[in-house]
């Protein structure tokens, strides 16, 4: 295995200071800010079980480039990181950079091609050192969700290649069903099922890396047109359409990110009176027998953020 931990994750945010405020208020998470390189500039990073959450601009410098709000990047912590590249690169999986870049708290980063790793934009990184705390009702980084046009070019990378572990893999559809009635006086009711018919789905494959998994989401449904809103409670459909338009918009990719939480309906209630925005009030059923519930994006500063009860 190139890599068995997550060093962070990197999210873009429309504004770093109000979005680390509600990380540390409202979701208990312990801060450290941490330079970014040689100058003055520093990033605020929340320790999350093993892992940590990273905040910055999107014109900041330490991202190589302008960037939308969002999961940008992955850190893959390692303990060696010229013979990790060495490594991911015998493997199939090259830099695209001559040289390493600085990484958070004076640590060196080298960034893996983004077209060997199925668009995840994905550095190799030196550890990092942050204090870690109970964090109540958050126990770790969950997933990462990543938007795939192809899971098993995604599989083949992480885990053929990179040496992850393939922790599990399954379809969720949503079907219409159809039923017919036929009531006469003399000979009562007869009852007709028409076959069901798929309005979305999704592939999924969790690949684990550390303490977490990498979702991967690949559409499959070819009823691609229907809006989706944020309006209501999430489902299939909505979450299919979703993935959809963000590879339209984007191109393939990490796409949200979710924490793993003790009581799913307790935290949204206190988040919700606390008056954040959600998608989902209640926790409705998700991938791997879980509870889940989506927060709006306008919560975390245009990040797509959901909680996960298992």
């Amino acid at each position: 295995m190139i890599s068995s931990n997550l060093a962070y994750v990197a999210l873009v945010v429309t504004d770093v200071s109000a979005t680390a405020t509600v990380l540390s208020r409202d979701f208990g998470l312990p801060r450290t800010d941490c330079a970014t390189g040689p100058d003055s500039r520093t990033a605020p990073v929340f320790a999350v079980g093993a892992s940590a959450i990273a905040l910055f601009a999107g014109d900041d410098p330490f991202l190589g480039g302008e960037a939308r709000p969002g999961v940008h990047h992955i850190a893959m912590e390692v303990p060696d990181l010229d013979e990790a590249v060495r490594r991911a690169a015998g493997a199939g999986v090259p830099a695209d950079e001559p040289a390493p870049c600085a990484g958070l708290q004076g640590t060196r980063r080298w960034r893996l091609a983004p077209a060997a790793t199925c668009g995840v934009r994905t550095y190799l990184s030196e550890p990092l050192s942050l204090g870690r705390a109970n964090h109540g009702w958050i126990e770790r980084i969950d997933h990462l969700g990543v938007a795939s046009r192809d899971n098993r070019a995604a599989i083949d990378t992480f885990v053929g290649r990179l040496g992850c572990v393939l922790e599990s893999t399954q379809t969720d559809l949503e079907v219409q069903l159809a039923v017919e009635s036929f009531t006469s006086d003399k000979y009562g009711v007869v009852y007709h099922t028409r076959p069901p018919q798929p309005v979305g789905g999704l592939r999924v494959a969790f690949v684990t890396v550390g303490d977490y998994e990498l979702e991967f989401l690949e559409e499959f449904d070819p009823s691609r047109d229907a809006p989706v809103s944020h309006a209501g409670p999430g489902n299939t459909r909505k979450d299919q359409g979703a993935i959809a338009r963000f590879i339209a918009s984007r191109g393939v990719g990490l796409h949200h990110i979710a924490l793993k939480v003790t009581d799913i309906n307790a935290v949204l209630a206190d988040l919700d009176r606390a008056g954040h925005i959600l998608v989902d009030k209640v926790g409705r059923p998700g991938s791997r027998r879980a509870l889940i519930g989506f927060l709006h994006p306008r919560t975390l500063g245009g990040v797509l953020m959901h909680l996960v009860r298992r």
